[in-house]
Protein backbone atom coordinates (compact mmCIF):
# COMPACT_ATOMS: atom_id res chain seq x y z
CA UNK A 1 0.00 0.00 0.00
CA UNK A 2 1.55 3.32 -1.29
CA UNK A 3 1.07 7.00 0.58
CA UNK A 4 -2.39 8.01 -0.15
CA UNK A 5 -1.73 12.04 -0.60
CA UNK A 6 0.44 14.17 -2.52
CA UNK A 7 2.83 16.40 -0.64
CA UNK A 8 0.33 19.14 -0.69
CA UNK A 9 -1.14 16.89 2.60
CA UNK A 10 1.79 16.84 4.40
CA UNK A 11 0.35 19.67 6.80
CA UNK A 12 -2.73 17.24 7.75
CA UNK A 13 -1.61 15.60 11.44
CA UNK A 14 -2.40 10.95 11.35
CA UNK A 15 -2.99 11.45 7.72
CA UNK A 16 -4.04 7.84 6.27
CA UNK A 17 -0.49 7.34 4.84
CA UNK A 18 -1.99 3.53 3.91
CA UNK A 19 -5.40 3.26 2.79
CA UNK A 20 -6.06 -0.11 5.07
CA UNK A 21 -4.78 1.27 8.31
CA UNK A 22 -6.33 4.72 10.24
CA UNK A 23 -4.33 6.17 12.94
CA UNK A 24 -6.38 5.95 16.24
CA UNK A 25 -5.28 9.51 17.18
CA UNK A 26 -7.79 10.62 14.51
CA UNK A 27 -10.51 9.64 17.08
CA UNK A 28 -9.20 11.93 19.95
CA UNK A 29 -6.54 14.63 19.10
CA UNK A 30 -8.07 18.14 19.80
CA UNK A 31 -5.84 19.78 16.74
CA UNK A 32 -7.43 17.04 14.25
CA UNK A 33 -10.49 17.93 15.51
CA UNK A 34 -9.90 21.30 14.85
CA UNK A 35 -8.81 21.28 11.56
CA UNK A 36 -11.94 19.35 10.80
CA UNK A 37 -14.30 22.31 12.45
CA UNK A 38 -11.74 24.61 10.39
CA UNK A 39 -11.55 23.06 6.99
CA UNK A 40 -14.35 20.43 6.59
CA UNK A 41 -18.00 20.86 8.47
CA UNK A 42 -18.08 24.44 7.06
CA UNK A 43 -17.07 22.93 2.94
CA UNK A 44 -19.11 19.87 2.96
CA UNK A 45 -23.46 19.87 2.00
CA UNK A 46 -25.01 18.68 5.30
CA UNK A 47 -29.23 17.41 6.46
CA UNK A 48 -30.17 20.32 7.86
CA UNK A 49 -34.20 19.40 8.39
CA UNK A 50 -37.00 17.52 7.02
CA UNK A 51 -39.50 19.45 4.65
CA UNK A 52 -42.38 18.47 6.32
CA UNK A 53 -40.84 20.68 9.29
CA UNK A 54 -41.36 23.57 7.15
CA UNK A 55 -44.24 22.99 5.28
CA UNK A 56 -45.85 26.80 5.55
CA UNK A 57 -44.35 30.03 4.85
CA UNK A 58 -42.61 31.03 8.16
CA UNK A 59 -41.61 27.49 9.44
CA UNK A 60 -37.99 27.71 10.56
CA UNK A 61 -35.53 24.84 11.93
CA UNK A 62 -32.22 25.84 13.23
CA UNK A 63 -29.32 23.68 12.64
CA UNK A 64 -26.30 23.78 14.23
CA UNK A 65 -22.95 22.31 13.39
CA UNK A 66 -20.07 22.80 16.58
CA UNK A 67 -20.12 26.67 16.38
CA UNK A 68 -22.28 28.00 13.16
CA UNK A 69 -25.87 28.28 13.26
CA UNK A 70 -27.99 28.32 10.22
CA UNK A 71 -31.48 28.85 10.24
CA UNK A 72 -33.63 27.24 7.26
CA UNK A 73 -36.79 28.73 6.95
CA UNK A 74 -40.25 28.79 4.17
CA UNK A 75 -40.64 31.95 2.40
CA UNK A 76 -43.09 30.78 0.14
CA UNK A 77 -44.73 27.33 -1.26
CA UNK A 78 -41.76 27.28 -3.93
CA UNK A 79 -38.67 29.32 -1.68
CA UNK A 80 -36.66 28.09 0.86
CA UNK A 81 -34.12 29.89 2.08
CA UNK A 82 -30.88 29.55 4.80
CA UNK A 83 -29.16 32.21 6.85
CA UNK A 84 -26.55 32.71 9.24
CA UNK A 85 -28.87 32.84 12.39
CA UNK A 86 -27.37 36.25 13.94
CA UNK A 87 -28.65 39.49 14.00
CA UNK A 88 -26.77 42.48 11.88
CA UNK A 89 -26.64 44.39 14.98
CA UNK A 90 -25.12 43.05 18.17
CA UNK A 91 -25.03 39.05 16.63
CA UNK A 92 -27.78 37.92 18.82
CA UNK A 93 -29.68 34.69 17.42
CA UNK A 94 -32.55 35.15 15.74
CA UNK A 95 -34.43 31.84 15.94
CA UNK A 96 -33.69 29.29 17.96
CA UNK A 97 -35.25 25.32 17.97
CA UNK A 98 -37.79 25.37 15.64
CA UNK A 99 -40.97 27.34 14.74
CA UNK A 100 -43.02 29.64 13.02
CA UNK A 101 -42.45 33.11 12.53
CA UNK A 102 -44.74 34.45 9.39
CA UNK A 103 -43.95 37.86 9.72
CA UNK A 104 -40.28 37.59 9.84
CA UNK A 105 -37.56 37.58 12.20
CA UNK A 106 -37.53 39.96 15.36
CA UNK A 107 -33.89 40.34 17.08
CA UNK A 108 -35.15 39.50 20.88
CA UNK A 109 -32.62 42.01 22.38
CA UNK A 110 -32.73 45.45 20.65
CA UNK A 111 -35.96 44.41 18.42
CA UNK A 112 -34.50 45.03 14.93
CA UNK A 113 -36.19 43.09 12.30
CA UNK A 114 -36.09 41.13 9.17
CA UNK A 115 -38.93 39.99 6.53
CA UNK A 116 -38.37 36.23 5.36
CA UNK A 117 -36.69 37.17 2.19
CA UNK A 118 -33.77 38.63 4.58
CA UNK A 119 -34.93 42.31 4.25
CA UNK A 120 -34.46 44.36 6.97
CA UNK A 121 -37.47 45.85 7.97
CA UNK A 122 -37.18 48.15 11.27
CA UNK A 123 -34.58 49.73 13.53
CA UNK A 124 -35.65 51.22 16.33
CA UNK A 125 -34.28 55.24 16.11
CA UNK A 126 -32.35 54.72 13.00
CA UNK A 127 -31.32 58.33 13.98
CA UNK A 128 -28.94 57.11 16.02
CA UNK A 129 -26.46 55.39 13.66
CA UNK A 130 -23.99 56.48 11.45
CA UNK A 131 -25.57 56.75 8.05
CA UNK A 132 -23.22 53.89 6.82
CA UNK A 133 -24.10 51.62 9.73
CA UNK A 134 -27.65 51.17 8.25
CA UNK A 135 -26.59 50.15 4.58
CA UNK A 136 -29.85 48.36 3.13
CA UNK A 137 -27.20 45.87 1.14
CA UNK A 138 -25.06 45.61 4.11
CA UNK A 139 -28.00 45.15 6.86
CA UNK A 140 -29.19 41.68 4.63
CA UNK A 141 -29.28 38.77 6.50
CA UNK A 142 -26.29 36.74 5.32
CA UNK A 143 -27.85 33.68 3.24
CA UNK A 144 -26.08 30.31 3.49
CA UNK A 145 -26.76 27.95 0.54
CA UNK A 146 -29.52 25.89 0.53
CA UNK A 147 -30.98 23.03 -1.88
CA UNK A 148 -33.67 20.47 -1.36
CA UNK A 149 -33.78 16.81 -2.20
CA UNK A 150 -34.63 13.26 -0.84
CA UNK A 151 -37.43 15.10 1.34
CA UNK A 152 -34.67 17.01 3.34
CA UNK A 153 -33.12 20.62 3.04
CA UNK A 154 -29.50 20.46 2.79
CA UNK A 155 -27.06 23.51 3.81
CA UNK A 156 -23.85 24.06 2.67
CA UNK A 157 -21.67 26.96 4.65
CA UNK A 158 -19.52 28.02 1.70
CA UNK A 159 -21.30 29.42 -1.32
CA UNK A 160 -18.54 28.81 -3.65
CA UNK A 161 -19.19 25.35 -3.49
CA UNK A 162 -20.56 22.91 -6.05
CA UNK A 163 -24.45 22.28 -6.18
CA UNK A 164 -26.27 19.72 -4.45
CA UNK A 165 -26.95 17.14 -6.58
CA UNK A 166 -23.32 17.31 -8.44
CA UNK A 167 -22.08 16.95 -4.61
CA UNK A 168 -24.07 13.81 -3.50
CA UNK A 169 -24.51 12.13 -6.66
CA UNK A 170 -23.91 8.80 -5.94
CA UNK A 171 -26.56 8.96 -2.73
CA UNK A 172 -29.06 10.86 -4.28
CA UNK A 173 -29.35 8.37 -7.35
CA UNK A 174 -30.11 5.30 -4.38
CA UNK A 175 -32.83 7.61 -3.00
CA UNK A 176 -34.30 8.81 -5.85
CA UNK A 177 -34.70 5.59 -6.98
CA UNK A 178 -36.36 4.53 -3.68
CA UNK A 179 -38.40 7.79 -3.99
CA UNK A 180 -37.36 9.28 -0.65
CA UNK A 181 -39.05 12.62 -1.24
CA UNK A 182 -42.59 10.63 -0.49
CA UNK A 183 -41.20 9.23 2.99
CA UNK A 184 -42.55 11.14 6.52
CA UNK A 185 -41.08 11.10 9.70
CA UNK A 186 -43.10 8.05 12.35
CA UNK A 187 -40.44 9.05 14.98
CA UNK A 188 -37.00 11.27 15.80
CA UNK A 189 -35.00 9.88 18.77
CA UNK A 190 -31.58 11.29 19.50
CA UNK A 191 -28.17 9.69 21.38
CA UNK A 192 -25.68 11.32 23.77
CA UNK A 193 -22.74 9.43 22.49
CA UNK A 194 -19.25 9.37 24.42
CA UNK A 195 -17.25 9.52 21.41
CA UNK A 196 -15.86 10.65 18.22
CA UNK A 197 -18.07 11.64 15.23
CA UNK A 198 -16.47 9.40 12.88
CA UNK A 199 -15.96 6.51 15.29
CA UNK A 200 -20.04 6.68 15.63
CA UNK A 201 -19.99 6.64 11.84
CA UNK A 202 -18.07 4.18 10.88
CA UNK A 203 -20.16 1.58 13.25
CA UNK A 204 -22.67 1.69 10.07
CA UNK A 205 -20.16 1.25 6.89
CA UNK A 206 -19.74 -2.33 6.88
CA UNK A 207 -21.89 -5.54 8.25
CA UNK A 208 -18.81 -6.90 8.79
CA UNK A 209 -19.83 -6.53 12.58
CA UNK A 210 -23.64 -8.53 12.67
CA UNK A 211 -21.94 -12.01 13.36
CA UNK A 212 -20.57 -10.45 16.57
CA UNK A 213 -23.26 -7.69 17.19
CA UNK A 214 -26.80 -8.62 16.24
CA UNK A 215 -26.28 -12.05 16.31
CA UNK A 216 -29.96 -12.04 16.02
CA UNK A 217 -29.76 -11.26 12.12
CA UNK A 218 -27.53 -13.89 11.12
CA UNK A 219 -28.70 -15.67 8.01
CA UNK A 220 -31.25 -18.86 8.71
CA UNK A 221 -29.25 -22.61 8.16
CA UNK A 222 -30.26 -23.80 4.81
CA UNK A 223 -29.12 -27.27 5.41
CA UNK A 224 -31.79 -27.69 8.66
CA UNK A 225 -34.92 -26.50 6.01
CA UNK A 226 -33.29 -28.72 2.83
CA UNK A 227 -33.25 -31.57 5.40
CA UNK A 228 -29.92 -33.82 6.82
CA UNK A 229 -30.57 -36.82 4.11
CA UNK A 230 -26.76 -37.39 2.52
CA UNK A 231 -28.53 -36.61 -0.95
CA UNK A 232 -27.95 -32.80 0.66
CA UNK A 233 -24.39 -32.63 -0.46
CA UNK A 234 -24.99 -33.11 -4.18
CA UNK A 235 -26.57 -29.15 -3.41
CA UNK A 236 -23.26 -28.08 -2.89
CA UNK A 237 -21.59 -26.23 -5.91
CA UNK A 238 -19.07 -29.55 -7.11
CA UNK A 239 -22.53 -31.58 -6.70
CA UNK A 240 -24.23 -33.26 -10.06
CA UNK A 241 -26.48 -30.76 -12.06
CA UNK A 242 -29.70 -33.79 -11.78
CA UNK A 243 -28.67 -34.87 -8.73
CA UNK A 244 -28.96 -30.92 -7.51
CA UNK A 245 -32.47 -30.45 -8.86
CA UNK A 246 -34.20 -34.06 -8.11
CA UNK A 247 -32.25 -33.48 -4.20
CA UNK A 248 -33.61 -29.39 -4.32
CA UNK A 249 -37.18 -30.69 -5.11
CA UNK A 250 -37.34 -33.54 -2.31
CA UNK A 251 -36.20 -32.26 0.69
CA UNK A 252 -35.89 -28.35 0.41
CA UNK A 253 -38.84 -27.35 3.31
CA UNK A 254 -41.01 -24.48 1.48
CA UNK A 255 -42.80 -23.61 4.92
CA UNK A 256 -39.86 -24.12 6.91
CA UNK A 257 -37.87 -21.38 4.30
CA UNK A 258 -40.61 -19.19 4.20
CA UNK A 259 -40.98 -19.16 8.13
CA UNK A 260 -37.52 -18.41 8.52
CA UNK A 261 -38.14 -15.49 6.50
CA UNK A 262 -40.78 -13.96 8.39
CA UNK A 263 -39.14 -14.50 11.43
CA UNK A 264 -36.13 -12.40 9.97
CA UNK A 265 -38.68 -9.99 8.75
CA UNK A 266 -40.06 -9.49 11.85
CA UNK A 267 -36.79 -9.76 14.08
CA UNK A 268 -35.53 -7.04 12.10
CA UNK A 269 -38.73 -4.90 12.47
CA UNK A 270 -38.51 -5.32 16.23
CA UNK A 271 -35.07 -4.18 16.31
CA UNK A 272 -35.05 -1.37 14.67
CA UNK A 273 -39.03 -0.29 15.63
CA UNK A 274 -39.33 0.33 11.69
CA UNK A 275 -36.56 -0.57 9.44
CA UNK A 276 -39.07 -3.21 7.88
CA UNK A 277 -42.07 -1.85 8.96
CA UNK A 278 -45.02 -3.69 10.46
CA UNK A 279 -46.94 -3.00 8.21
CA UNK A 280 -45.21 -4.86 5.21
CA UNK A 281 -44.07 -7.87 7.82
CA UNK A 282 -47.99 -8.16 8.14
CA UNK A 283 -48.41 -8.37 4.39
CA UNK A 284 -45.51 -10.94 4.10
CA UNK A 285 -47.49 -12.86 6.48
CA UNK A 286 -50.25 -13.19 4.37
CA UNK A 287 -47.67 -15.11 1.60
CA UNK A 288 -47.16 -17.93 4.36
CA UNK A 289 -48.47 -20.67 1.77
CA UNK A 290 -46.94 -20.09 -1.33
CA UNK A 291 -45.24 -22.93 -2.55
CA UNK A 292 -41.64 -22.08 -3.49
CA UNK A 293 -40.04 -26.11 -3.89
CA UNK A 294 -40.13 -25.49 -7.92
CA UNK A 295 -37.34 -23.24 -7.53
CA UNK A 296 -35.63 -24.02 -4.70
CA UNK A 297 -32.53 -22.65 -5.70
CA UNK A 298 -33.59 -19.95 -6.40
CA UNK A 299 -35.72 -19.26 -3.64
CA UNK A 300 -34.49 -16.16 -1.96
CA UNK A 301 -35.07 -14.18 -5.62
CA UNK A 302 -38.73 -15.98 -5.57
CA UNK A 303 -39.83 -14.99 -2.28
CA UNK A 304 -38.90 -11.31 -2.42
CA UNK A 305 -40.39 -11.08 -6.04
CA UNK A 306 -43.28 -12.41 -4.09
CA UNK A 307 -42.99 -10.15 -0.75
CA UNK A 308 -42.27 -7.04 -3.28
CA UNK A 309 -45.45 -7.24 -5.95
CA UNK A 310 -47.80 -7.93 -2.13
CA UNK A 311 -46.05 -4.56 -0.90
CA UNK A 312 -46.16 -2.40 -3.48
CA UNK A 313 -49.71 -3.50 -4.47
CA UNK A 314 -50.93 -2.99 -0.59
CA UNK A 315 -49.60 0.68 -0.50
CA UNK A 316 -50.42 2.12 -4.16
CA UNK A 317 -54.03 0.50 -3.47
CA UNK A 318 -53.92 3.27 -0.02
CA UNK A 319 -52.54 6.25 -2.72
CA UNK A 320 -49.43 5.73 -1.49
CA UNK A 321 -46.08 6.42 -3.89
CA UNK A 322 -44.25 3.49 -4.03
CA UNK A 323 -41.16 2.64 -6.41
CA UNK A 324 -40.58 -0.77 -8.34
CA UNK A 325 -39.14 -2.88 -5.72
CA UNK A 326 -38.52 -5.21 -7.96
CA UNK A 327 -36.80 -2.67 -10.64
CA UNK A 328 -34.63 -1.78 -7.40
CA UNK A 329 -33.74 -6.04 -6.31
CA UNK A 330 -31.86 -5.78 -10.01
CA UNK A 331 -29.46 -3.29 -9.19
CA UNK A 332 -27.46 -4.27 -6.30
CA UNK A 333 -25.87 -0.79 -5.33
CA UNK A 334 -29.26 0.59 -5.26
CA UNK A 335 -31.07 -2.50 -3.32
CA UNK A 336 -28.28 -2.19 -0.57
CA UNK A 337 -29.61 -1.92 3.23
CA UNK A 338 -27.69 0.78 3.78
CA UNK A 339 -26.62 3.92 1.84
CA UNK A 340 -24.28 6.61 3.62
CA UNK A 341 -23.67 10.27 2.40
CA UNK A 342 -20.45 12.23 2.72
CA UNK A 343 -19.91 13.34 5.61
CA UNK A 344 -22.55 12.18 7.78
CA UNK A 345 -25.83 10.97 6.61
CA UNK A 346 -26.93 7.54 5.91
CA UNK A 347 -30.46 6.00 4.74
CA UNK A 348 -31.14 2.40 5.38
CA UNK A 349 -34.42 1.37 2.86
CA UNK A 350 -35.91 -1.34 3.28
CA UNK A 351 -39.60 -1.85 1.34
CA UNK A 352 -41.91 0.95 1.67
CA UNK A 353 -40.03 2.36 4.62
CA UNK A 354 -36.33 3.19 5.97
CA UNK A 355 -34.19 4.81 8.83
CA UNK A 356 -32.28 7.80 9.03
CA UNK A 357 -28.91 8.54 10.74
CA UNK A 358 -27.24 11.49 11.23
CA UNK A 359 -24.07 12.08 13.28
CA UNK A 360 -22.69 15.84 14.32
CA UNK A 361 -19.56 16.23 16.39
CA UNK A 362 -19.63 17.82 19.64
CA UNK A 363 -16.29 17.48 20.89
CA UNK A 364 -12.93 15.20 20.12
CA UNK A 365 -14.60 12.58 21.99
CA UNK A 366 -18.36 13.04 21.97
CA UNK A 367 -20.85 13.46 19.20
CA UNK A 368 -24.98 13.14 18.71
CA UNK A 369 -26.35 10.61 16.77
CA UNK A 370 -29.97 10.81 15.80
CA UNK A 371 -32.07 8.36 14.15
CA UNK A 372 -35.56 9.06 12.21
CA UNK A 373 -37.81 6.33 11.33
CA UNK A 374 -39.66 7.02 8.08
CA UNK A 375 -42.20 5.61 6.30
CA UNK A 376 -45.49 6.36 3.52
CA UNK A 377 -48.67 7.49 4.24
CA UNK A 378 -52.28 7.92 2.10
CA UNK A 379 -52.22 11.54 0.94
CA UNK A 380 -53.69 13.28 3.96
CA UNK A 381 -53.12 11.34 6.49
CA UNK A 382 -49.55 12.30 7.13
CA UNK A 383 -48.41 12.79 10.75
CA UNK A 384 -47.21 16.00 12.75
CA UNK A 385 -43.86 15.83 12.05
CA UNK A 386 -42.28 14.32 15.55
CA UNK A 387 -40.41 17.40 17.70
CA UNK A 388 -37.20 17.38 18.32
CA UNK A 389 -36.08 14.79 20.70
CA UNK A 390 -33.90 15.35 24.05
CA UNK A 391 -30.83 13.20 23.67
CA UNK A 392 -31.10 10.04 25.76
CA UNK A 393 -27.55 8.52 27.15
CA UNK A 394 -26.66 5.34 24.71
CA UNK A 395 -27.58 2.67 27.80
CA UNK A 396 -30.99 4.05 27.88
CA UNK A 397 -33.94 1.23 27.81
CA UNK A 398 -35.73 2.95 25.33
CA UNK A 399 -33.44 1.97 22.59
CA UNK A 400 -34.21 -0.17 20.50
CA UNK A 401 -32.72 -3.87 20.68
CA UNK A 402 -30.23 -2.69 17.45
CA UNK A 403 -29.11 0.50 17.83
CA UNK A 404 -28.39 -0.43 21.79
CA UNK A 405 -26.38 -3.28 20.51
CA UNK A 406 -24.70 -0.83 18.54
CA UNK A 407 -24.04 1.80 21.07
CA UNK A 408 -22.91 -0.61 23.41
CA UNK A 409 -19.81 -1.27 21.82
CA UNK A 410 -18.87 2.30 21.15
CA UNK A 411 -17.68 3.82 24.08
CA UNK A 412 -15.39 1.19 24.99
CA UNK A 413 -13.76 1.32 21.57
CA UNK A 414 -13.18 5.46 22.09
CA UNK A 415 -11.81 4.64 24.99
CA UNK A 416 -9.95 1.85 24.08
CA UNK A 417 -8.14 3.40 21.27
CA UNK A 418 -6.37 5.48 23.78
CA UNK A 419 -4.08 2.17 24.71
CA UNK A 420 -0.54 2.95 23.81
CA UNK A 421 -0.05 -0.11 22.21
CA UNK A 422 -2.75 0.99 19.76
CA UNK A 423 -1.44 2.78 16.90
CA UNK A 424 -3.88 2.19 14.01
CA UNK A 425 -6.96 0.02 12.64
CA UNK A 426 -6.09 -2.38 10.39
CA UNK A 427 -9.22 -2.24 7.33
CA UNK A 428 -10.36 -5.09 5.27
CA UNK A 429 -9.55 -3.76 1.80
CA UNK A 430 -13.03 -5.90 0.23
CA UNK A 431 -15.52 -4.85 2.91
CA UNK A 432 -14.39 -2.23 5.05
CA UNK A 433 -13.06 -0.44 1.94
CA UNK A 434 -15.83 2.79 2.74
CA UNK A 435 -13.92 3.65 6.22
CA UNK A 436 -11.10 4.12 4.07
CA UNK A 437 -12.76 5.86 1.57
CA UNK A 438 -14.61 8.52 3.24
CA UNK A 439 -10.94 9.03 6.13
CA UNK A 440 -9.01 10.12 2.15
CA UNK A 441 -11.66 12.28 1.58
CA UNK A 442 -11.27 14.04 5.20
CA UNK A 443 -7.84 14.12 4.62
CA UNK A 444 -8.28 15.90 1.08
CA UNK A 445 -10.71 18.52 2.93
CA UNK A 446 -7.88 18.85 5.67
CA UNK A 447 -5.34 19.39 3.32
CA UNK A 448 -7.05 22.31 1.43
CA UNK A 449 -7.71 20.87 -1.78
CA UNK A 450 -10.37 22.01 -4.49
CA UNK A 451 -13.39 20.59 -5.54
CA UNK A 452 -12.38 19.93 -8.80
CA UNK A 453 -11.04 16.80 -6.64
CA UNK A 454 -12.95 16.76 -3.93
CA UNK A 455 -16.48 16.31 -5.71
CA UNK A 456 -15.82 12.91 -7.04
CA UNK A 457 -14.10 11.84 -4.50
CA UNK A 458 -16.97 12.51 -1.85
CA UNK A 459 -18.99 10.38 -4.66
CA UNK A 460 -17.19 7.41 -4.90
CA UNK A 461 -17.04 7.83 -0.79
CA UNK A 462 -20.59 7.76 -0.73
CA UNK A 463 -22.86 5.03 -1.59
CA UNK A 464 -23.69 0.96 -0.59
CA UNK A 465 -22.42 -0.07 2.33
CA UNK A 466 -19.34 -2.52 2.73
CA UNK A 467 -17.59 -1.35 -0.30
CA UNK A 468 -14.13 -1.86 -1.21
CA UNK A 469 -10.84 0.28 -1.06
CA UNK A 470 -11.35 3.16 -3.95
CA UNK A 471 -9.02 5.11 -6.11
CA UNK A 472 -10.72 8.21 -4.67
CA UNK A 473 -8.08 10.49 -7.23
CA UNK A 474 -5.59 11.67 -4.46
Amino acid sequence: MTETLSSRALNVPFRMERPDRVPAQRYYDPQFYAMENERLWPRTWQMACRLEEIENPGDYVEYEILDHSVVVVRVDSDTIKAYENTCRHRGVKLAQGSGSLPSGFTCPFHGWCWSLDGTNTFVFQPALFDGGQLDRDDLRLREVQVDTALGCAWVNLDRSAPPLRESIATFARAGDAWQAQDLRAEWWLSCALPVNWKLATEAFMEGYHVMQTHPQLLPTDYKKLMGDDPIYRELSPGGSGAKKRKASREYFDSRGFIDAQLHYMNTLSVGMAGLTHMNDVRIAEGLRDLDLSDDPDNADKAWQRHVNDAVMAWHRHRGEAMPDLNKLLETPEIWSPVQFCFPNYFMLFNYSSASVYRIRPVSPESCLFELWSLTRYPPGQEPVPPPKPVPMLPDDPRWPPIPAQDFSNLPIQQKALHNRGFQFMRLSDKVEGMISNYQRVVDGYLAGLGYDQLTPAVQKASGAFDAPIRDIGF
